[in-house]
């Protein structure tokens, strides 16, 4: 069996020598860091793996999720707890599905200079300038659709000129589309109509008092609609 390549990397300025095959997040378990919050994959949320980095040697600085891209040697690594970006403070009951929501809400959007930074930075290939510019126009269901497999990691706007947050404008179409073009489900409302009148609290009480172990068992066998 050939010799794995080894490289080195510098994860908060100390150095540590992994294989080169791991991910950035593999890398830094592999050098003995415990990653048991945050992260989606590690028992947190998605997205919330954004890391800077900088090859030696290389005077650009770089943003990527640690799943997904893997270490390169001399690679100096440092983590974003969250991008410190623009989020409106909005009521969905009053929210409209109008192009002047996003005018009041996110004017910046606006501002885009069409340099497509956001779309060249995203890790998971979204469209970012595409469903901005959908944004911009009202057109609120393809900006859903468009940002639909966003995780909200920032990497968009901290590369966007514009100092727009894009994650949260495809966010705010999401909602509106949910509450307001969306068709209603028939079936959820009566749902939540009998979760309201207290037929499921049985089954919602036994969910509860079960161990994260059992929980991850009923996850991974449950039954799949396709």
């Amino acid at each position: 069996m050939a010799e794995k390549k080894m490289v080195d990397i510098y994860i908060l300025g100390k150095k540590y020598t992994v294989p080169s095959t791991l991910t950035i997040m593999d890398s830094m378990e592999y050098a003995g860091y415990q990653l048991i919050r945050s992260c989606g994959c590690r028992s947190g949320f998605c997205g919330a793996c954004a890391t800077v980095y900088r090859v030696q040697g290389q005077s650009e600085l770089k943003v990527t999720l640690a799943c997904q891209s893997e270490v390169e040697d001399g690679m100096y690594l440092t983590q974003i707890p969250f991008f410190p970006g623009k989020k409106a403070v909005y009521d969905m009951d009053k929210v409209e599905a109008s192009a002047d929501t996003m005018v009041e809400k996110y004017p910046e959007i606006y501002k885009c200079i069409g340099c497509n930074a956001c779309t060249k930075g995203c890790s998971q290939g979204i469209n970012v300038m595409q469903y901005i510019a959908y944004a911009q126009r009202g057109e609120f269901e393809k900006c859903a659709h468009e940002s639909f497999d966003c995780v909200g990691c920032g990497i968009c706007a901290s590369k966007c000129p514009a100092g727009i947050t894009h994650y949260n404008v495809g966010l705010l179409a999401r909602r509106i589309t949910g509450k307001h073009i969306a068709p209603k489900s028939k079936h959820l409302m009566e749902r939540v109509e009998e979760i309201n009148a207290g037929k499921l609290d049985a089954e919602l009480d036994e969910m509860m008092n079960k161990s994260i172990d059992e929980l991850k068992d009923l996850y991974n066998h449950r039954d799949i609609t396709k």
